[in-house]
């Protein structure tokens, strides 16, 4: 199953045509958008050109039966 994210942080993909993400979507849009492994490292932690995480992993949540 393909890993979620979260946004924590709004702010603007400017490599994708600017587009706005608000605190609480989905990162990213739509969801089966491929997004580069060193592009999520980049949205997820302080090494990017504004230096604060933009989005957070999303636990895994698994039914119980």
């Amino acid at each position: 199953m393909a890993k979620k994210y979260e946004v924590i942080a709004k702010f603007r993909d400017g490599e994708d045509k600017n587009k706005l993400y608000e605190v609480g979507d989905n990162y990213p849009k739509p969801a089966n958008k491929k997004v580069s492994k060193s592009r999520i490292e980049s949205l997820s932690s302080k090494d990017n050109k504004i230096g604060k995480p933009f989005i957070k992993e999303l636990e895994e949540v698994k039914e119980e039966e």
